[in-house]
């Protein structure tokens, strides 16, 4: 997980308000190797011991509702790079061409098997794909569309210097973002002037501190918050 040289990155990441995390990144090339060496093996093991996972899931949602297993949508990772995430099919097929591209609190697109799945997390597992792919890591700011990502401002940018994470900071403290959104407002509007901003406060933080050793005990604070939500 090297760091490209600073002439090489995308004309609008080489901004004033991006240089000064790419300088502090660039002083921990180690810790990134060591990082991308983690997420590989550990990706290969679990997808080895969720496979029954995938399998009964995959089941499940064939007999719930019309449509494919996987959902495949177009996402943003590093380098502004255009991916397609992996993740479990929870809402009716076609949901994102029938409605805002947010989740809102009991959004009628969701499938019966989805909120459980949603629920559980379960429907992110399928993410272990885009991780040994190198698209994604365990632990990095989460992977918005592009027209969210359009919307952000020169110092936002300086997340797309490592790849999308399966789980941050800011996913644990947006858990419910959904909750966020009032009745009959348009969630678009809301999540580009408010959510997103204060999410990209936390993100950009983390990204100034990065440290591997942290993001492990992310991980694991991540699964006590899943499990700990759902007792």
């Amino acid at each position: 997980m090297l760091i490209k040289q600073w002439d090489k990155l995308p004309v609008d990441m080489q901004n004033d308000s991006v240089r000064p995390y790419y300088e502090l990144l660039r002083k921990k090339t180690a810790s990134l190797i060591i990082k991308r060496l983690f997420d590989i093996v550990m990706s290969i093991l679990l997808l080895i011991v969720l496979f029954p996972v995938f399998l009964i899931v995959s089941l499940l949602i064939k007999f719930d509702s019309k449509g494919p297993v996987f959902y495949r949508q177009q996402r943003i990772t590093q380098y502004g790079k255009i991916f397609k995430i992996f993740k479990f099919r929870t809402m009716i097929q076609n949901a994102d061409k029938n409605g805002t591209l947010v989740t809102i609190s009991n959004d009628i697109r969701v499938t019966r098997i989805g909120k459980k799945l949603r629920k559980y997390r379960l429907d992110e597992i399928p993410q272990l794909l885009n991780i040994f792919t190198g698209d994604m890591t365990f632990v990095g700011t989460r992977p918005e569309v592009l027209k969210y990502v359009s919307y952000y401002s020169q110092e936002m940018k300086a997340t797309l210097l490592l790849p999308a994470g399966v789980t941050s900071k800011a996913s644990i403290e947006y858990k419910d973002e959904e909750k966020i959104f009032k009745e009959n407002e348009n969630t678009d509007l809301v999540y580009i002037e408010k959510i997103l901003p204060e999410k990209m406060k936390v993100n950009l933080k983390s990204l100034k501190n990065y440290c591997f050793i942290e993001e492990l005990f992310l991980l694991l604070k991540t699964i006590k918050s899943i499990v700990k939500r759902n007792l």
